[in-house]
């Protein structure tokens, strides 16, 4: 595998652990209201791609890291479109690092790959909107019936794991919000994430809005209901 970039320390992305981040490129979803176009879109990661970092330079930095480091979070773009990623993962786990894999949720069937054979410790599955909305606000590959399928494995997994949105208030309605609800009900831990507005690969959703503190704040109270923990993370 090749990674865009890494993040050599992180005490916030593997919540209660000392990490490192390892970047993946490309995805197989394309949100408007993303973060890092630059990993994600073909004809940026092109212009990037000479300043990749292999697999072997970074699992040298994980040996340089034993004893330093608890986990490894692989992160994107979206980690589960590499046919490699199994590989890697095992490669991680055999030298004694926990793994955290953030996902979009577009491919159950890796995701069931890395449940199966224990390659992972805790996923952070994003739940983007309603399963109706999918198409609409992260394009036509995003496929609702895997995210409800990859929703279900990690409710029934034997690992930690959380499901995560990032709330924008021209996006996510109460209509939209009480889908998701039901969508992600008996899950044990959602956290509520605080949109950025900027640097967005739809400029149009650089100019959205993010809730107040007291609506966060109400949107919380109101998931306790469906989850046994539910978070706000700014």
């Amino acid at each position: 595998m090749k990674f865009s970039a890494i993040q050599k320390f992180t005490v916030l992305d593997y919540p209660g652990k000392v990490a490192c981040i390892a970047f993946t490129p490309g995805c197989n979803m394309r949100c408007g209201f993303c973060h890092n176009p630059e990993f994600v879109l073909p004809e940026r990661i092109k212009e990037i791609q000479g300043s990749f970092i292999d697999e072997a330079a970074f699992l040298r930095f994980l040996d340089e890291r034993q004893g330093l480091l608890d986990g490894v979070v692989v992160s994107g773009g979206e980690p589960t479109i590499w046919q490699d990623l199994p590989a890697f993962l095992r490669k991680i786990k055999e030298r004694g690092f926990l793994v955290k894999l953030d996902t979009n949720g577009n491919n159950p069937m890796m995701l069931e790959q890395l449940l199966e054979k224990n390659l992972v410790d805790y996923v952070a599955m994003d739940v983007k909107t309603s399963l109706e909305e999918y198409p609409k606000l992260v394009g036509a590959t995003a496929k609702p019936e895997y995210i409800r399928k990859s929703i279900d494995l990690l409710r029934s997994a034997a690992i930690d794991y959380e499901f995560r949105t990032t709330l924008i208030k021209e996006v996510h309605t109460e209509e939209v919000l009480k889908a998701i609800q039901e969508l992600i009900k008996g899950a044990s831990q959602f956290f509520l994430q605080t949109f950025r507005s900027g640097h967005t690969l739809k400029a149009c959703f650089g100019k959205c809005h993010t809730f107040s503190v007291d609506e966060l704040e109400t949107i919380r109270r109101s998931f306790q209901s469906s989850v046994d923990f539910v978070g706000i993370r700014n």
